[in-house]
């Protein structure tokens, strides 16, 4: 027979060993194990001092070797540890990080270990190094099921604090006129001050799933993003003074980069309406556009979708009127009108065209004899501003 064989042999209970390592079990004093226990459990990091009362600790932690005795009794655990589920939602309720509860459920096994070598004699040493192994499996398993208890709870309250969360931000958007007060108080359990600036953004469609990507690598950078569904658009909002640092600055340009509505809000209480024009910027931006649109770069294409939706016409006359000329002419009409709009100087206009000045200030003035209006006066260059973005 190989050492390995041998060694295997004499880790594995023999048919005799059975009444007297129930001996052993019955001799263990569970108030004895409880209070050892405790006397090392409070010196571990998160539990010093206690973050629940002592006496639970001690109650929790008597049911625990209970149960653990009755395991070593069966030979081990079958099915789930009642205890194992208490103490892990408990220490989840209570805060207590998942290093710590770990490190304290471990000395556990140093604890029955000890009782169990106490109440042995020399003539046990073999059977109890017989049976380290199911000492060891059945404390396992109950540090598992705590392990687990816990992390699903986590789990749980984490829905919960996100269902929370959303209910009160559905609120902002849901009361049209809500009082300082519960604006206090909805940005009080948002960790929000109400005069935050924040920062505003919306995605309709396809756009959607690029936003939820940034939202997600935003939050792994360290930051908050808190999101809304505003009809068929997702709503996503931060504080401003959050993109700060190298990180969260990535985040800052990648929204510029992608196809949002963007815009800024001087404090929660503008939320609500700062969300639907982000939404409104994000819908008139056309399929091959890329970047952001903010409030300087469509705000003219709002306008003109409301006045469209009113039924009033912008510029329909001057559609008219240049369809009376050439083709050749009507392009080089448009193209000067469109170039001085961007920058209300003829020589910037010029400049950017390759030609004279008074080449541009004769086409602005043949389009003004055209059309009737004269892009050279403010009043009057606002309506081809609006009709044309």
């Amino acid at each position: 027979m190989s050492p390995t064989h041998e060694r295997q042999l004499k880790d594995q209970p023999l048919p005799g060993d059975r009444r007297r390592w129930i001996e052993l079990l019955d001799a263990l004093d569970l108030d004895q194990l409880t209070d050892r226990f405790l006397s090392r459990v409070v010196t571990v990091p998160g539990y010093d001092p206690a973050p629940i009362p002592i006496s639970e600790l001690k109650r929790t932690g008597h049911v625990s070797f209970q149960s653990l005795v009755e395991g070593l009794r069966a030979g081990g655990f079958d099915g789930r540890v009642a205890v194992s589920t208490e103490v892990g939602v408990s220490r989840a309720r209570a805060g207590i990080p998942l290093e710590a509860l770990m490190t304290a459920i471990r000395h556990d096994f140093n604890v029955l270990w000890e009782a169990l070598t106490r109440v042995a004699t020399q003539d046990d040493a073999e059977l109890v190094i017989r049976h380290t192994g199911i000492v060891l499996s059945t404390v396992d398993e109950y540090v598992s099921q705590v392990q687990q208890a816990y992390t699903a709870e986590q789990q749980r309250m984490r829905e919960e604090e996100s269902s929370v969360r959303q209910g009160l931000i559905a609120g902002l958007f849901d009361d049209l006129n809500p009082t300082d007060e519960r604006l206090s108080t909805i940005a009080s359990a948002l960790g929000l001050d109400p005069d935050d600036p924040l920062l505003v953004v919306a995605a309709r469609g396809e756009d959607t799933s690029a936003l939820r990507v940034l939202v997600s690598d935003h939050e792994r950078a360290g930051g908050t993003m808190f999101t809304h569904h505003l009809g068929d658009a997702l709503v996503a909002f931060t504080r401003s003074s959050e993109l700060s640092g190298p990180r969260l600055e990535t985040t800052e340009r990648r929204l510029a980069e992608v196809r949002v509505g963007l815009v800024n809000a001087a404090g929660i209480g503008s939320l609500r309406r700062s969300a639907l024009t982000a939404r409104d910027l994000a819908q008139v931006l056309t399929r091959d556009e890329v970047g952001a649109m903010t409030w300087e770069r469509g705000w003219a294409r709002l306008a003109a979708q409301a006045l469209n939706a009113a039924g009033n016409s912008i510029v329909t006359d001057v559609e008219r009127a240049l369809a009376g000329c050439g083709a050749a002419e009507r392009e080089r009409l448009v193209e000067a009108v469109h170039t001085y709009l961007r920058s209300g100087s003829i020589g910037a206009s010029a400049a950017e065209l390759f030609c004279h000045r008074n080449t541009v200030a004769n086409r602005l003035r043949r389009f003004a004899d055209l059309t009737g209006v004269d892009p050279m006066l403010p009043a009057e260059a606002a309506r081809l501003v609006v009709g044309w973005a």
